[in-house]
């Protein structure tokens, strides 16, 4: 691979810092889960640039509180709310369906994170993977001819350095045989985000859509109830990892949707608003991303995978 791309940006870095100055007038956006966290921030950051911003919600009730919000601060007033549940097929097909025209930038944000109890979609596909993943794919897939209609659209692939704790099991992706874990099943749904990342970037790049896959870092959000904070504490009991805020945390995002600093850039993974380095082992701090996220062969196989899945 070429020299990792490096930008004037960093980990305190916020969205606003990193779209200042791009002009967005006339793209369209889609942000999903953005009715809280990070996805509020990337919407909100989107919008102040001049994109006309849907916000793919599961609760449309908070989501058109979010919009009110972000319209009041940005003063934009295309800023608009679709529910979604990536969960649910239906729901993603119907959201699909009733989008017209071009899509300039899709950013799949929503996602759920170490789960409990192992659970199951009523379509039998493990929680994790089918809302951070497979509904994602479902969602890019439907969408793929308007953003192909684009002419330069971006796909932004919220992962995390979770990726760092499971590759996709391919054989098992369920935990019907291996021992369910939270966390594993967390890191195989943050891998197949990576993986999604480096598919489209072989598979739709001549159709002029580009796709990248992003840590937003460690940001205290509603994302993380089931989290027990130890389990980020380094061996002597240090949080390594710097806890950013919502505005900080987007800012990987904002930069892979919108910024003209990674024009032409696809299928790679970045953190702190810079690519990140390939790691040989996890280590303190989460930084990084596994060989095994960014294996051609293994993008491959989940795509075919996944086509079949929201076939079936």
């Amino acid at each position: 691979m070429s020299s990792l791309i490096r930008t004037p940006f960093g980990p305190e870095s916020t969205a606003a810092e990193v779209v200042a100055g791009v002009d967005l007038s006339g793209k369209r956006a889609v942000v999903t889960g953005a009715s809280s966290g990070i996805g509020i921030e990337t919407a909100r950051a989107l919008a102040g640039a001049g994109a006309q911003v849907t916000l793919a919600v599961r609760d449309t009730a908070r989501g058109a509180e979010v919009a009110a919000d972000i319209s009041t601060t940005t003063g934009n007033d295309h800023v608009e709310v679709a529910p979604i549940e990536l969960a649910d097929p239906s729901s993603v097909d119907a959201f699909v369906q009733a989008w017209s025209g071009p899509l300039h930038i899709l950013v799949n944000n929503a996602g759920i994170m170490a789960i409990p109890e192992r659970t199951l979609t009523d379509y039998g596909q493990e929680l994790h993977f089918a809302t951070n993943h497979l509904g994602h794919f479902r969602l890019a897939v439907g969408l793929h001819d308007a953003l192909a209609a684009a002419a330069g659209a971006r796909i932004v692939s919220v992962s995390s350095a979770g990726n760092l704790v499971s590759p996709v099991n391919f054989d098992d992706l369920n935990y019907s045989f291996i021992p369910y874990d939270g966390i594993g099943a967390y890191g195989q749904s943050k891998t197949a985000n990576v993986l999604f990342a480096v598919g489209v970037g072989q598979r739709w790049a001549d159709d002029g859509i580009a796709a990248n896959a992003l840590m937003p870092g460690a940001v205290s959000t509603g994302l993380m109830r089931h989290m027990d904070p130890a389990w980020f504490a380094d061996q002597e009991g240090n949080m390594p990892m710097k806890v950013k805020t919502p505005a900080q945390g987007a800012a990987t995002s904002t930069l892979l949707a919108a910024s003209p600093l990674v024009d032409g850039v696809t299928g790679r993974y970045f953190e702190d608003v810079n690519e990140a380095k390939t790691v040989t082992e996890r280590g303190d701090g989460g930084s990084g991303v596994a060989p095994y996220a960014l294996d051609p062969a293994n993008a491959e196989r989940l795509w075919d995978i996944s086509l079949n899945l929201i076939r079936s």
